[in-house]
């Protein structure tokens, strides 16, 4: 694990200037990064003059008619919308706090230094002197087959900044809201919202010239409005274990959703999408098998396959704690550890995984990504919240924005992860397939290896097969290739090396070779 722990601080350090070439290219036309046009939405009202719209800061989405400077977080919390939020995380960090003491009592937790687990500070997210700031807009329509009728999402990422005599500070946590693509409202065809986002990436505008741009009556983000929010998304550092002579790096991740009721417009706890319940699923033998059965159907297991699956609400967990690091060896970290052979007392056992995938080629299902029970179990963690994050993030985020904290300075921080911006090109696919009026294939590679899509900018780099990149260790243990990851190889010039020391882990990286 502590090997580990270096190489993500040496990946990161050498990967970010590539990340922000390669990236900067990919998001165009799925993303709005522009710092300075952020900041316009983020504290400029727009419903002056000719101008209707109201922008895009937390104030105009959630309390238009307040008052005019920026929202913060004793107001946020406060609003008759937002009640609910605050005794819901509160109780999330007590089931935090007894989970740690009757797992590790020895190490003291705290907020600030000098614990040997350092808490997150509720007391910074609740002040009036913090608040959340535009980081980014991302066009999430590769996701239309959840929502057919919303064409997709719109997610609105917040960072959370705490404003102190020495400037403002960026704080681990980001607050999306998710508003659906064409709301109740919109008149619009999904073909015609698409064709306003790709054209955006085209545009040589920034600061307040783009965002006007944007939301103009005819621009990409014109027909996005308040009263098409769906949901709230928070994503929290909870707590953070500092490399110790008795400890291993880790951070963990506090993930929830509130969905806002239709009628009363409060955000309520809602539970997490395709998080499956891992406790329950062990402790309840009944609802076990209920979700191995519905999960094993042919077609049931083909969505799977292809990432687009939507697991029934009862088999779902209203909250999520995602780790970092995890490395790539099975762990009781990932989400779905205990529930796939080899385990103990799996609910999943090799032999009947082989026979469900038999059934679905007899059924004349061609799966893509899922041909072992390796395959199975990846795929199970990550289509997760948790296991999702868990893989090729910027620590626990897949996209902590970009960094405008002070009028007229751009810092260099990633928007995006490397899964964020290797899943660029799946997502413009999409998009130009719905702008064409033509079927989208919404599928999704694994989290670790992207699509390609035809698409060949990333070839070499770190997001498929070059420096850095999630590989297959054919062979380490004397096995056979397995046929879910056999493809994932290193470009020329590099080879697939272990990271962990686990001697079942056949998942490595990429690096030039050993001499």
């Amino acid at each position: 694990m502590r090997r580990w722990s270096l190489l993500i601080a040496i990946l990161l350090g050498s990967l970010l200037p590539q990340c922000l070439a390669l990236g900067g290219e990919l998001e165009r036309g799925a993303a709005i990064v522009d710092p300075l046009a952020l900041r316009e939405f983020d504290i400029s009202d727009h419903r002056t003059g000719a101008a209707t719209h109201p922008g895009f800061g937390l104030r105009q989405m959630l309390d238009a008619a307040g008052p005019s400077p920026p929202l913060h977080n004793d107001r946020l919390f406060a609003l008759p919308a937002m009640t609910l939020l605050r005794p819901e995380i509160d109780a999330e960090f007590d089931r935090y706090l007894d989970s740690h003491k009757r797992a590790a009592a020895p190490q003291r937790i705290g907020v600030g230094p000098s614990f040997d687990v350092q808490l997150f500070d509720r007391d910074k997210l609740y002040s009036a002197a913090s608040r959340f700031v535009l980081a980014g807009i991302v066009n999430r329509m590769d996701r239309r087959y959840v929502a057919p009728t919303g064409c997709g999402d719109i997610r609105l990422i917040y960072r959370l900044v705490a404003e102190e005599k020495a400037g403002a500070q960026r704080l681990p946590m980001t607050l999306n809201l998710v508003l659906k693509a064409r709301g109740d409202h919109s008149g619009l065809a999904c073909a015609e919202i698409a064709r306003r986002w790709l054209e955006t990436g085209t545009s040589q505008l920034t600061g307040a010239e783009l965002a006007a741009q944007l939301i103009a009556p005819d621009g990409a983000l014109g027909s996005t409005i308040p009263a098409d929010i769906d949901r709230i998304e928070i994503n929290l550092q909870i707590a953070h274990r500092p490399k110790s002579p008795t400890a291993d790096f880790r951070t963990d991740y506090l993930l929830k959703v509130f969905r806002r009721d239709p009628v009363s417009g409060i955000f309520t706890p809602s539970p997490l999408e395709n998080q499956i319940d891992r406790g329950q699923l062990i402790a309840n033998r009944d609802l076990g098998l209920e979700f191995k059965r519905w999960l094993l159907e042919p077609d049931h297991l083909r969505d799977l396959d292809r990432g687009t699956i939507v697991i029934p609400e009862k088999f779902l967990a209203r909250f999520a704690i995602a780790a970092t690091p995890v490395g790539f060896a099975r762990s009781d970290l990932q989400p779905a550890y205990g529930l796939v052979a080899p385990a103990a007392h799996p609910l999943f056992g090799e032999a009947e995984l082989v026979r469900a995938l038999r059934r679905a080629a007899d059924n004349g299902i061609a799966l893509q990504n899922i041909n072992s029970p390796a395959g199975f179990e990846r795929r199970l963690n990550d289509i997760t919240c948790s296991g999702c994050h868990q893989i090729r993030g910027i620590g626990g985020f897949h996209f902590p924005g970009v960094d405008a904290t002070k009028p007229g300075t751009l810092s260099g921080a990633v928007p995006g992860s490397p899964l964020f911006v290797g899943d660029q090109p799946r997502r413009r696919d999409i998009l130009t397939a719905l702008r064409e009026g033509e079927p989208p294939d919404y599928s999704r590679g694994f989290s670790d290896r992207p699509q390609l899509r035809g698409a060949t900018a990333l070839l070499g780099s770190e997001y498929v097969d070059g420096w850095g990149a999630h590989c297959y260790l054919a062979g380490r243990d004397g096995g056979k290739p397995d046929p879910s990851f056999q493809s994932w190889t290193c470009a020329e010039g590099l080879v697939c090396q272990a990271v962990d020391k686990h001697a079942a882990s056949r998942i490595g990286m990429c690096f030039v070779a050993n001499p």
